[in-house]
């Protein structure tokens, strides 16, 4: 008999780009679930909380479905958690757009505005398109990683992190945490899903190697 299936909760709280991470995820031989109730996360050995738009937004909105004190459990209780885009933001005690909001405090951080400097220089914002991902320490999120692997952005704020939660940068008018994580806790700046074969990678790599 084979091994059974990861069971992967994928956070549907009405404001994630569920349906190519649910795909992604299925691609890569995860058993996913689409969890809109906070109890079901506690069925699942590990959780991706996906998002798209304001860091704001995505925490009433997780507030309105309840699963702010549920994915603080999820973490208290070993399992591992993957923020992807502004699901990584979420991860962090305090983001800026518009405004300031209260985030999961799950790591230490903020969520901070690209610098002035970057559109002074000439440089788009939001940082959208294809850019590189330079791994800083060994993970298992990043067995075998092509070394600069490109993957796929849309973001226009950015992750201050501790340095060493910051696991991977990537450079954009200078280096910004693209990677952050500590224990079980994992958040990717970019879109893996949108990512191709690297972002496939990353994702069968939090199914089938993170603890």
């Amino acid at each position: 008999m084979g091994m059974a299936k990861m069971r992967v909760a994928l956070v549907d709280y009405g404001a994630g780009n569920v349906r190519s991470v649910y795909k992604a995820l299925e691609t890569v031989g995860a058993d996913v679930r689409l969890v809109r109730e906070p109890g079901s996360l506690d069925r699942a050995d590990k959780v991706v909380l996906p998002g798209v738009g304001a860091f704001g937004d995505c925490m009433a909105s997780l507030r309105r479905a309840g699963f702010v004190e549920a994915l603080r459990h999820v973490v208290e209780r070993g399992r591992p958690l993957l923020g992807i885009c502004v699901g990584m933001q979420v991860l962090l005690e305090e983001g800026e757009e518009m405004g300031r909001h209260e985030g999961l405090g799950l790591l230490p951080g903020r969520v901070l505005r690209f610098p002035r400097r970057l559109v002074d220089a000439g440089m788009k914002i939001p940082h959208t398109g294809w850019n590189q991902v330079e791994p800083t320490v060994e993970r298992p999120l990043f067995h075998d990683l092509p070394a600069g692997a490109w993957v796929y952005f849309n973001h226009a704020y950015v992750c201050r992190a501790r340095p060493e939660d910051t696991l991977a940068v990537t450079d954009y008018g200078g280096p910004f945490p693209s990677v952050i994580g500590r224990a079980n806790v994992y958040g990717v700046q970019f879109h893996p899903e949108k990512s191709q074969d690297v972002g496939l990678r990353i994702l069968r790599n939090f199914v089938e190697r993170v603890e």
